[in-house]
């Protein structure tokens, strides 16, 4: 089977779907090709305590509001079901349960993309809407844990009733660390090995979330490659919610140093000290998966949306997806108008 559009749009989580609106919104015919069984299961898949960075009124995609308290945080089923009903509302083209596995040119400046069920699309252009939080990094260092010790990923881990029995090490102390540090504290004796100094930022200023306030003052806004987006870049601050290394102390984590050796069940920290462990949840970042991808980045007609700072701060973000896309799709037009 071949299926011939203007534009494939892979990946069908909110960067897709705010892309899909906007060539909807244009008249221009174009499928999205996502990989998970339904919309919105890339949200219900992940851990279950997990709150949106960004207040709802920061959070919805371009035709329809999130509702609920637009200075609350929806939790990832309500948006899940959000994009579900989002793509259902506008009726977008959403080919779910299928995924890209190889993506070409051809000698008439098309696109062709081989599906796993064995279908083809061909396309004049084509918008990578896979995300910035792909594959979860598990370092070489893991393989020097011993067999008894479980390990999982920010992917992979779902809530405490993933962990069996005996001290856990998370090891990572970005937001998603701090969360499932501090989830599994009630019932765990939780470890968590650090990185990088971390700044965070209040939640609220005067009753108002504080990304509101940073947008208010273009501060999600800036490029990349601007002064002070260079110093966004290089600290990567995140809301506090009570996660400071000493709130977290005092919910009862032991916060350790930076994980350097590993031998069966003990691991070892930068500063000497060590500690033995029964599970191990990886939380250091994600890496993107490109290999499907056999044209080189910069071919005509090849554009990308929601990469951590693709534009600016937001980039990545819901709020990213809405503003993002409306830049994007105006160029992949310009990109269609083409002789």
């Amino acid at each position: 089977m071949e299926k011939n559009v203007d534009v494939l749009i892979v990946g069908g989580g909110q960067a897709g779907l705010a892309a899909s609106y906007r060539l909807a919104q244009a008249g221009v015919s174009h499928l999205v090709v996502d990989a998970s069984a339904k919309v919105g299961d890339s949200w219900r898949h992940r851990y279950h305590s997990l709150t949106l960075f960004t207040p709802r009124r920061l959070s919805s995609l371009p035709g329809v509001p999130l509702d609920g308290d637009p200075e609350g945080y929806a939790g990832r089923l309500e948006f899940a079901d959000y994009l579900e009903r989002y793509c259902a509302t506008n009726g977008l083209p959403v080919m779910s349960g299928t995924r890209v596995v190889r993506l070409q040119g051809d000698d008439t400046g098309c696109f062709v993309a081989e599906l796993d069920n064995g279908a083809t699309v061909r396309s004049q252009a084509v918008l990578v809407c896979t995300g910035g939080f792909q594959q979860a990094i598990v370092p070489g260092i893991a393989s020097r844990f011993g067999s008894s010790v479980a390990q999982l990923t920010v992917s992979t881990y779902r809530s405490p009733q993933s962990i069996g029995t005996g001290p856990v090490l998370v090891v990572g102390d970005g937001a998603s660390g701090r969360d499932i540090a501090v989830e599994l504290a009630a019932t765990y004796e939780v470890l968590l090995a650090t990185g990088k100094p971390r700044r965070l930022f209040p939640q609220r200023v005067l009753g108002i979330s504080t990304w509101t306030l940073m947008d208010r003052a273009g501060l999600l806004s800036v490029s990349p490659r601007s002064p002070i987006g260079r110093i966004m870049q290089a600290t990567d601050p995140f809301p506090d919610r009570g996660r400071s290394l000493a709130a977290l102390r005092g919910q009862g984590v032991s916060i350790r140093s930076r994980l350097v050796h590993a031998s069966g069940g003990t691991a070892t920290f930068v500063d000497g000290s060590h500690a033995v462990v029964a599970s191990v949840i990886w939380a250091v970042g994600y890496r993107n998966d490109d290999s499907w991808l056999e044209v080189p980045a910069g071919t005509s007609g090849l554009h990308f949306l929601g990469r951590p700072w693709q534009r600016n701060r937001a980039s990545a973000l819901i709020l990213g997806a809405d503003r993002d896309s409306k830049v994007v799709v105006d160029n992949l037009l310009q990109h269609l108008d083409q002789p």
